[in-house]
């Protein structure tokens, strides 16, 4: 498939996309910051830097913080692991977890315990009380923060969908860890500094797939995959190596040819919905030199 227009057409429209919503949460966020103890931030393990919110540390300042990779059932765990070292030697507290695993649930109370406990172990040396300890969960669409909300809170007490946007505003909830989180919608920056990283995004299902032209994120994803996964790319869409045929493969395989003519778009959401529904595991599309 002809994908020459790749770039213009990412640049021209969309690397500057930065809804308004996502602006107001970061000004309420400024606001309520100074309550916060905890931060959560996830991101995606399968895109470590580019699910990494740029302007955060502008943002929570010098509060204590976890670093949550989500989805590690999905990552290409050795390529994750270099990234995991990368921000372990920048100091983050990092945990790599499935959010549906109740024993890495576990990890990250574990590590939220010891800033509790230190916390609260300095109030006690000046004579105070233990805390109410207020706790937020920051991150990017679809990194799990509901999921994760949800396994505090012991019930559902938030919306999870595998799309952006299901959280839409600021809300102090109750957990079964005795502490106050409070919920945020996802946010991005705004201006993403490549069509590699908005398509990363975009890919993984981080922004909207009407942002972007479908078409040029199902040849990223395939491209991704016939550079690093080429196995993948053989046993999910019957491809060896990408070529001007593999459109052809895909839907003569999907039934998405009729009258000779290849319905592009039936194809390309069939590529992005093999990733969005989760079919397509152990990929890491961010990639970190040794």
């Amino acid at each position: 498939m002809n994908n020459n227009s790749d770039n213009q057409s990412v640049a021209k429209s969309n690397i500057n996309w930065y809804p308004g919503h996502m602006k107001k949460t970061k000004d309420e966020l400024k606001k309520v910051i100074p309550l916060i103890d905890i931060v959560f931030e996830i991101i995606d393990s399968r895109i470590p830097e580019s699910s990494k919110i740029r302007d955060i540390d502008s943002l929570i300042k010098d509060k204590k913080r976890i670093l949550i990779m989500s989805k590690k059932d999905l990552c290409d765990l050795n390529e994750t692991n270099k990234w995991i070292k990368y921000y372990e030697s920048k100091g983050y507290k990092v945990v790599l977890c499935n959010l549906n695993d109740q024993n890495d649930y576990k990890i990250i109370i574990s590590a939220c315990n010891e800033i509790i406990n230190q916390i609260n172990k300095k109030r006690k040396e000046k004579g105070m009380k233990p805390k109410e300890i207020k706790a937020t969960v920051i991150g990017i669409p679809n990194v799990g923060k509901s999921t994760f909300i949800n396994k505090l809170a012991g019930k559902k007490v938030t919306n999870v969908g595998n799309m952006p946007g299901v959280t839409k505003s600021l809300n102090w909830l109750k957990t079964k860890e005795k502490m106050l989180i409070l919920d945020t919608p996802g946010i991005l920056w705004p201006k993403f500094e490549s069509e590699k990283i908005a398509l990363n995004l975009a890919s993984m299902t981080a922004i909207n797939e009407n942002i972007l032209p479908i078409n040029d994120i199902s040849y990223y994803i395939l491209t991704m995959l016939n550079e690093y996964y080429p196995n993948i790319l053989k046993e999910r869409f019957k491809i060896t190596k990408l070529d001007d045929d593999s459109y052809n493969i895909i839907a003569a395989n999907i039934g998405a040819i009729k009258n000779g003519e290849i319905d592009y778009k039936r194809v390309s959401m069939y590529i992005i919905n093999e990733i969005k529904n989760e079919k397509i595991k152990g990929i890491t599309f961010d990639r970190k030199d040794d």
